[in-house]
């Protein structure tokens, strides 16, 4: 299975790291298992030079000259609140990356995003009518400026057609470790004890009543 880690710049240390360790992880246990699982995990992004929230350089392939992948992961922007991830959402390499994503899409590639790229993808109009979840205290910004999905914010993994959401900030290992399972349940079980991830299936228990939906400026 060919995963392509999908970086844009301004990309959310712990997000991105998430993913890779997940399903860097699985390989090496999959290895160990001699399972027959390969999971063929590339960085790529839409520009030549990509830099993380925290300004480390990730080293980066450029999609214009790649084969389609299986999977696509979208890691979180660094922008976590309303009005820097809504002029994040403006930049030309975030709105190249939408071209992508919905070519991808078109081709039948599985896309994935948690925490704000989950906005990255709405942005396409590829989660309407489908159901979806964010970070929670996002919600009500999502609900407002994506009303076609359904959004569940309660829920830390929704899988629909073509897609997985997952919520806020560790649940990119909630992301990663949803398509270890998909292609092999035991191999995630025992990723899942390695890295110490508990079942959560809801973020509800993290959230702060007074916070959700603050900052929303009409948009």
């Amino acid at each position: 299975m060919l995963i392509y880690v999908f970086a844009l710049n301004g990309v959310f240390d712990i997000g991105l790291a998430s993913l890779l360790d997940v399903i860097g992880t699985a390989n090496e246990l999959g290895q160990r298992e001699q399972s027959s699982l390969q999971l063929d995990m590339r960085l790529v992004g839409v520009r030549q030079e990509v830099h993380t929230a925290q300004g480390l350089s990730v080293p980066v392939t450029r999609v214009t000259a790649l084969p389609r992948p299986d999977v696509v992961l979208l890691p979180a922007l660094g922008s976590k609140m309303p009005q820097p991830l809504l002029a994040a959402l403006t930049r030309p390499d975030v709105i190249e990356a939408g071209t992508w994503l919905r070519q991808w899409a078109a081709a039948g590639v599985h896309i994935g995003a948690a925490c704000t790229s989950t906005f990255v993808l709405a942005e396409t109009g590829l989660l309407d009518g489908q159901s979806a979840t964010t970070s929670w205290w996002l919600s009500a910004l999502f609900h407002q400026r994506y009303p076609l999905v359904a959004l569940d914010e309660s829920r830390m993994l929704v899988n629909s057609p073509g897609f997985t959401t997952a919520g806020a900030a560790l649940a990119h290992l909630d992301l990663g470790l949803g398509v270890v399972r998909g292609q092999s349940p035991t191999l995630a079980a025992l990723c899942a004890r390695y890295l110490l991830i508990e079942p959560r299936a809801s973020q509800a228990v993290f959230m702060i009543a007074d916070q959700v939906g603050v900052g929303v400026d009409p948009v």
